[in-house]
């Protein structure tokens, strides 16, 4: 039997994305969602994680909320992470950061990435969950849950609790 060198071996491995984003709040607990140009719904500030450049989830969430949005924010715990199983695409690990409360000075400083972003808006839970991907809606009820109970991170497959 032949062995493999590491190159072909790692080559040879299931692939996995990664994404980051943040739930960002207003003092009255609305949700900051964007407004993509390339999609039909809304989402929040965040992206694909660099891996290959060695970035982590957190420093994504920081990175892509800064570039998205203007805002160099402290993240803070993760409220949620995803298994995600979209049709023609590799699973998607999704995480998903407290970005904490907005004050009215960072949300006069907000500056949207150009040729991605077309607006944003502070939204109550009912307008969001409209708003977001319906995937998206449910990843964020399960983080805002998380957040409101103090429970720490909840662990999702396809934005629900799996079966244990």
């Amino acid at each position: 039997m032949t062995t493999m060198d590491e190159a072909t071996y790692i080559a040879s491995l299931p692939r996995v994305l990664s994404g980051a984003g943040t739930v960002l709040r207003d003092a009255a607990g609305r949700i900051l969602l964007v407004e993509p140009d390339y999609r039909d719904c809304w989402l929040l500030p965040g992206g694909t994680v660099e891996s290959d450049a060695g970035e982590s989830p957190r420093q994504a969430a920081r990175r892509e909320t800064a570039e998205e949005i203007g805002l160099d924010i402290r993240v803070g715990a993760l409220l949620a992470i995803d298994w995600v199983r979209s049709p023609g695409w590799p699973p998607v690990v999704s995480y998903l950061f407290d970005g904490g409360t907005l004050d009215d000075a960072a949300l006069a400083s907000i500056r949207l990435q150009e040729g991605e972003l077309l607006s944003w808006r502070m939204s109550p839970w009912e307008e969001a969950a409209r708003l977001l991907d319906p995937q998206l809606a449910l990843r964020v009820r399960a983080a805002l849950d998380a957040l409101e109970r103090g429970t720490g991170t909840v662990e999702l497959e396809d934005g629900r609790v799996p079966v244990r």
